[in-house]
């Protein structure tokens, strides 16, 4: 039995997006298709001075509106952008100032590649909270690019031998049981998160990591 997750690589998402490393034998990072210009690929929410919660957003340079995830770059001053983005709020630049882990990785931009980035936050995050998980681009994967929505998922899980695919909770409705059993792949969501939606950053600077992990680990429940 092999378990396949797809998911978008998200910027320090919530603690619920690790579920799928939790239920996972394979993550795969879903940067073949458009960048969600209003998504959480580049930007998550943190508290300013007054609690009200604002964005923080990674600088990306400019591209075209149909401009794929794997194709997103940064610009040259892109570390600079960050820290001055650090700077608005107290909890991240506190962190700043004692050089948490987690937020040295935040600025570790290491060329203008976004995709490998944000994929390194996350393992950054799965290696603390002991949920490493072999992570593959969508990109570099030979996909049919003709294919779209749940049959172009279905070919991610086939060419790694997958046999059951696992999903949050609120896809429900974009993939069908009776196509994958079809092609021989039991499908499976994830029970819906009841925990805090704040950033997995926030909370490993407030939170003792273990705790979160346990939180994690409790909260991945597999439903037909």
């Amino acid at each position: 039995m092999k378990t396949v997750a797809v998911i978008q690589p998200y910027f320090v998402p919530y603690a619920g997006y690790y579920r799928l490393f939790e239920a996972a034998d394979y993550v795969v990072m879903f940067d073949c298709v458009q960048f969600p210009r209003r998504g959480w690929v580049h930007r998550n929410r943190f508290p300013l001075s007054t609690g009200e919660l604002d964005w923080l957003t990674l600088p990306i340079a400019k591209a075209d509106r149909d401009t794929r995830i794997d194709r997103l770059r940064f610009p040259e001053d892109a570390v600079a952008r960050l820290e001055a983005g650090l700077r608005r709020f107290p909890l991240l630049q506190n962190a700043r100032t004692t050089r948490h882990s987690a937020v040295e990785a935040i600025l570790d931009i290491r060329d203008a590649d976004v995709t490998p980035y944000l994929i390194r936050l996350i393992q950054h995050t799965t290696n603390a909270l002991g949920m490493e998980r072999p992570v593959i681009r969508s990109s570099t994967m030979d996909i049919d690019p003709e294919l779209r929505a749940q049959e172009r998922v279905l070919a991610i899980v086939k060419a790694l031998d997958g046999t059951h695919y696992v999903n949050p909770s609120g896809g429900r409705d974009l993939y069908d049981h009776e196509t994958f059993a079809k092609a021989g792949v039991t499908l499976r969501f994830l029970s819906p998160y009841e925990g805090p939606m704040a950033s997995i950053l926030a909370r490993v600077i407030e939170e003792p990591v273990s705790a979160i992990a346990a939180e994690i680990k409790a909260q991945t429940i597999l439903l037909p």
